[in-house]
């Protein structure tokens, strides 16, 4: 079968620093990956590399087969790329349902048009209602982003991201910033998603990392320092090399 993801030699250089040093890493069908490592790893520039958002100084970038190296980043998306971010980038001062909608509507046919009444999207609103039912978001549906706690918005922007029907999906530190519960909810949510979805996710919390993936590949310095499954990385060997500086103290939450 087809790769969802390969990224051979990739690196990206800014000035004198090496982000992305020759990074190469392959994802199965329906594969569950976590990427670990300390603050300045290089996690996030790979995400942003892959997603289109910076070109890479040198490597290649495969989606499900096809080259884009040189693609533009909706050209990713339309191969059933979609990604989340560190921040949220939801539309704060739209309800829950209006920022569904959106998301929906970016993959219909037609396109809202300022003269037409928001009940004329009939089919839009009601695919927006029933994954809001699905993913237990429907009871805040009428409630205005901005008055939703941090962990309820990072969960909308999983949910969003869903409803672009993604083949393969970047979850960039979904746990960020959440309460143990939230943690506990948004984790739920990236378990019960149906395998035909392959899901690659950067998490400095640990327990979720290895709870969720299937693999995890640890960086450091931008390059690929260890991969394995959960139970090998868990070896304390590999852990000091990933932690080396400064993270040590974090890894006992990999044993829990």
């Amino acid at each position: 079968m087809t790769a969802p993801l390969a990224v051979k030699n990739l690196s990206r250089s800014f000035g004198g620093v090496h982000a992305l040093n020759d990074v190469t890493m392959v994802l199965e069908p329906g594969e569950r990956r976590a990427i670990i490592g300390t603050n300045g790893a290089g996690k996030t520039t790979l995400f942003n590399v892959v997603n289109g958002q910076i070109a890479p100084s040198s490597g290649t970038i495969k989606l499900f087969g096809q080259d884009v190296t040189s693609k533009a980043l909706h050209r990713r998306a339309a191969l059933g790329l979609a990604r989340t971010f560190q921040i949220t980038s939801l539309f704060r001062n739209l309800t829950v349902l209006d920022n569904m909608i959106i998301a929906v509507q970016a993959l219909a046919p037609s396109h809202f048009v300022f003269w037409r009444r928001l009940s004329g999207y009939r089919d839009v609103i009601a695919k927006a209602e029933a994954l809001l039912e699905k993913w237990r978001l429907a009871d805040i549906r009428r409630e205005e982003v901005r008055h939703l706690s941090y962990g309820t918005q990072r969960q909308l922007e999983i949910v969003m991201a869903l409803a672009c029907e993604p083949r393969l999906l970047l979850l960039d530190e979904p746990m960020a910033g959440l309460s143990a519960a939230e943690t506990h909810l948004a984790t739920d949510i990236i378990l019960n998603l149906d395998r035909s979805i392959t899901v690659l996710l950067i998490e400095h919390d640990l327990a979720a990392a290895f709870k969720i993936a299937d693999r995890i590949t640890a960086m450091d310095q931008g390059k690929i320092v260890a991969e394995g499954t959960p139970d090998e990385i868990r070896q304390e060997g590999n852990l000091k090399k990933i932690y080396a500086s400064g993270g040590a103290a974090r890894t006992t939450e990999a044993h829990q």
